[in-house]
């Protein structure tokens, strides 16, 4: 049986050595994405997310040789965060610089669209949730067979009724709620392995 994948506070300090491909491939498994995603619902274009992604993850190499991991200071999500707004903000002077003589309809449109700070870090904690789940779910469908998957995916995920569910399947609705359950307590596991007892 393979080792269970490292723990975040773990793998945090695994990225300092450069070197250790590994925890630089998992970190960026499941932070990638989401800065990505985070990019494009503050409304970048998908070149401008992904320079974003990169600008980020460059960020974090850089600091991460002098990362020393204390849960008390605060989350890696609150810090990864900073970062990315940080990141943003960048990129978001350097798109008014190169906009600064255009001024008119266009560019107060533009500037009616951006999200203000307390609306960034709600849309940050959500993208974190989703890209932390899609990730999971990711990592763990394979262990399960299709039907099971289903039956958690269209109860849990798509809100159909479990004996709709059931019907539909081919199988009793307490095959479907286990199912669920089974699956819910995995990703919970799969998700607690990467982020450890972060809020």
């Amino acid at each position: 049986m393979p080792e269970p994948p490292t723990t975040r506070p773990s793998l945090l300090a695994r990225i300092r050595d450069a070197r250790d491909r590994e925890a630089w491939r998992q970190f960026v498994e499941v932070y990638a994405p989401l800065v990505y995603r985070f990019g494009r619902r503050c409304r970048l274009q998908d070149a401008d997310a992904a320079d974003l992604t990169q600008d980020v993850l460059q960020a974090v190499a850089r600091a991460s040789r002098r990362l020393d991991y204390d849960p008390g200071r605060g989350s890696f999500r609150a810090w990864l965060f900073t970062v990315v707004r940080s990141k943003l903000c960048n990129f978001r002077d350097r798109q008014r610089r190169r906009e600064r003589g255009a001024g008119g309809a266009a560019t107060q449109a533009a500037l009616d669209q951006l999200a203000a700070p307390g609306e960034e870090e709600a849309l940050w904690d959500l993208e974190y949730e989703r890209g932390l789940f899609a990730w999971a779910a990711e990592s763990v469908r394979a262990g399960f067979e299709e039907s099971s998957w289903q039956a958690f995916w269209q109860t849990a995920v798509e809100g159909r009724p479990g004996k709709e569910v059931a019907r539909a399947l081919g199988i009793s609705v307490g095959a479907v709620y286990i199912a669920k359950s089974r699956i819910l307590a995995r990703l919970k596991e799969r998700i607690q392995q990467v982020v450890g007892n972060e809020p």
